[in-house]
């Protein structure tokens, strides 16, 4: 069993336009983290890895102009130094007696006051290219505030004072490359050059302060950008989600003349337009189910009125104990008995409790059962009830069931057919003989076109005067929807003002071959 909430549950539950602000909130933090993580908190990393691309970009440069066209050096530093800001150098060593000493082929502008490679030495050069031998040709520095580049460097004995040589650094960091670039002369001899890259770090302390400042009022717009968004959005998305709930507790307290119709997004206009259906539909069957209990109502008293007054009157009356008047009894009774269990029939069709017992059985011998039923009326009252059939014909179907929706669909002529009392009830083949059609035609006055879809729903009566059926319940209509889409047959009603009504229904025939095949597979 489903427990409902309690009141004080459903106030303490979050409602649409919270929830939104709450998303919307979540998200513009989300995306406040990651801009802060990218643009301030990883603005040095990115930076740095620029400038390495950079020095990675230049040297490729410079590579390619010393193996292809050494005459170019000279243009290819300067573009590479005003293109990228950088301060380069390009040594050719030569070695003489075995001992090596640098030439200078090219050199860029002096880009930096801090520029360290332009001011260089013989010793320092010499420092420099040991330290690029000794690691396979490549030597990169990072210096901070405060190093020296001779601090890298192994003390000299012979200049004590060395160290202190090249202290004027900027407040930020420098980058120092030295490649050595072995390359064949035209005279067959390997050249080895020495290829030196400075550039600077610009701190990046006074950006990040900027960042930042740009970055609580970038949040700021943000959050109030997303309670304006909410706002706008819970007028399109709670506002008719709030008016459908008022609508829907006044349907539920038995008003369904409830205004769903609400103006929002296609989904809530889908909502809209189904509730209203809906609605529509409980305020129909409501009526007609006030109307059934009025009609059974009536159906019910008046047998009851009819034994209880014929009963006392056999009690209170001497002589009038006669078979007649006992005849009478019977008669209503049974006729409350038949009602009775034609409302149990529909309850337990309409539940789903009521099972099918598939047989075969001749369907020709069934309406004809019917038939003799109405002996007795058309004898007595004048009713003249006509059957024609184009030979036997064999179903398998409920034969109780297939019974009854025989019986109340004469029943439903009978009660509606003209004045010359004629109900005709045809049994035909399809053409390819695979179906047989059962009709029953009335000559009342018809149905009109706009109620025909309606004479199958549940409780609907065409006339809404009700009026006691001569033979039946005025329940049979409903039984037999459910007792043919039980049996997933054809069903319909064909009618004209004026002329009367045929009402029909379909069964695929069962021949010998069909019996077969269904006897193997229930493994019979």
């Amino acid at each position: 069993m489903n427990e409902q909430p309690r009141p004080a549950d459903r106030h303490r539950r979050i409602g649409v336009y919270w929830k939104l602000f709450a998303y919307i909130a979540l998200f513009t933090t989300f995306m406040l983290i990651v801009v802060w993580v990218f643009q301030i908190g990883l603005l040095n990393y990115f930076y740095r890895q620029s400038k390495f691309d950079e020095l990675n970009t230049v040297e490729a440069a410079l590579t390619a102009s010393l193996e292809s066209e050494q005459s170019s050096i000279g243009e290819t530093v300067l573009a590479c130094a005003e293109d990228y800001t950088v301060c380069i150098r390009v040594f050719r060593l030569n070695w003489v007696d075995g001992h090596g000493y640098a030439s200078s082929m090219a050199n860029s502008p002096d880009v930096s006051s801090d520029c360290l490679i332009h001011p260089m030495d013989e010793t320092t050069l010499t420092h420099l290219y040991r330290g690029a031998s000794e690691n396979g040709g490549a030597y990169d520095l990072l210096i901070s505030p405060g190093e020296h580049l001779t601090d890298f460097f192994p003390k000299d004995p012979f200049d004590p004072g060395r160290q202190h040589r090249f202290s004027r650094l900027s407040s930020g960091e420098t980058l120092l490359r030295v490649r050595l670039l072995p390359v064949t002369a035209e005279n067959g001899m390997d050249d080895v050059w020495m290829i030196l890259i400075n550039a600077e770090l610009v701190p990046m302390s006074a950006t990040v302060r900027t960042l930042k400042t740009q970055f609580w009022v970038i949040a700021a717009i943000l959050f109030a950008g997303a309670v304006l968004l909410v706002v706008l959005m819970s007028r399109n998305i709670s506002r008719p989600i709030q008016q459908m709930n008022e609508a829907a507790k006044k349907l539920a307290t038995g008003d369904y003349d409830a205004d769903f119709k609400v103006r929002g997004y296609l989904e809530v206009e889908e909502l809209s337009d189904s509730l209203t259906r809906a609605a529509a539909e409980l305020s129909q069957n409501d009526k007609l189910q006030k109307e059934l209990i009025a009609n059974i109502s009536h159906d019910l008293r008046t047998p009851l009125t009819m034994i209880t007054g014929y009963s006392e009157v056999m009690r209170d009356l001497p002589g009038e104990n006669t078979p007649e008047n006992v005849q009478v009894i019977i008669d209503e009774t049974q006729r409350l008995t038949e009602l009775v269990n034609d409302l149990l029939d529909l309850s337990k069709l309409q539940a789903g409790t009521r099972k099918l017992n598939i047989e075969r059985f001749s369907l020709t011998d069934t309406v004809g059962s019917v038939m003799l039923r109405y002996g007795k009326l058309t004898e007595k009252d004048g009713y003249h009830i006509e059957l024609s059939a184009d030979g036997p014909v064999e179903v398998a179907a409920d034969r109780t069931m297939i019974l009854q929706v025989i019986y109340n669909l004469i029943n439903n002529a009978v009660n509606y057919t003209g004045a010359d009392k004629y109900v005709r009830v045809v049994q035909k083949r399809s053409d390819d003989g695979t179906r047989v059609r059962v009709s029953v035609t009335d000559t009342g006055e018809g149905i009109p076109a706009d109620r025909i879809p309606l004479i199958w729903d549940r409780y609907y009566k065409v006339d809404k005067v009700h009026r006691r059926a001569m033979v039946g319940t005025g329940l049979g209509l409903s039984i037999v929807k459910w007792i043919l889409e039980a049996h997933h047959a054809t069903y319909g009603v064909e009618s004209k003002l004026g002329e009367g009504s045929t009402f029909w229904f379909e069964l695929p025939i069962v021949t010998d071959t069909v019996a077969a095949d269904t006897a193997d597979a229930d493994g019979n």
